[in-house]
Formats: structure tokens, sequence, C-alpha cells
């Protein structure tokens, strides 16, 4: 079964959403904007959700998680508990 790894950012707006992903593709780390923006625990840690399978996460994550190229930032994604930035940092399929 795939197994992927990934990082997310959750924030409560479209708007955020898409100026935090500007400022990651302009140079700021992943990790230290989640730490400062993310409204998810996993933002404390950078945003790091560990390793999970098909399934194990929301339908929104699993399209974007297990079809998106590695190290490179999606979204907004939206789902029910707000707006993600997702990447994935590694994937077996």
């Amino acid at each position: 079964m795939a197994q992927a790894e990934a990082r997310h950012i959750l924030v409560d707006s479209e708007e955020l959403c898409i100026e935090l992903k500007e400022k990651i593709e302009n140079g700021e780390d992943f990790a230290d904007v989640a730490k400062e923006h993310s409204s998810c625990p996993s933002g404390a840690s950078g945003g790091g959700l560990g390793s999970f399978g098909p399934g194990a996460m929301v339908p929104e994550f699993d399209e974007v998680v297990f079809k998106a190229p590695i190290n490179e930032v999606q979204g907004p994604v939206k789902t029910q508990f707000g707006y993600h930035l997702l990447e994935v940092t590694s994937r077996d399929d």
C-alpha cells in the first residue's frame, strides 16, 4: 500500500493561505511559516504529519498527497477544517 509523508499549514481563510504560499515560494521556510501561522497542533513542529496511507486523512488530502509532485507546495486545499498548504516530503507508491 502506498505511504506518504507530508506537512501542512492550516489557516481560516483562502486569502491568508495564498499569502503564505507566496512567502514560501519566495524563500521563507515552510516549517517556520507553519510554526507562526498554522492553527493545527502540528504547526508547533513545523506542520509535519508523519507517515500515513490512503484513507488516513480527509479525502481532499489524499487527492493531493498521493498525486502531487514531491517537495512542491500545493494549495490552497479546502477541507472541513479550513484552508491548507500541503507539501509531500516523501512517498512510496
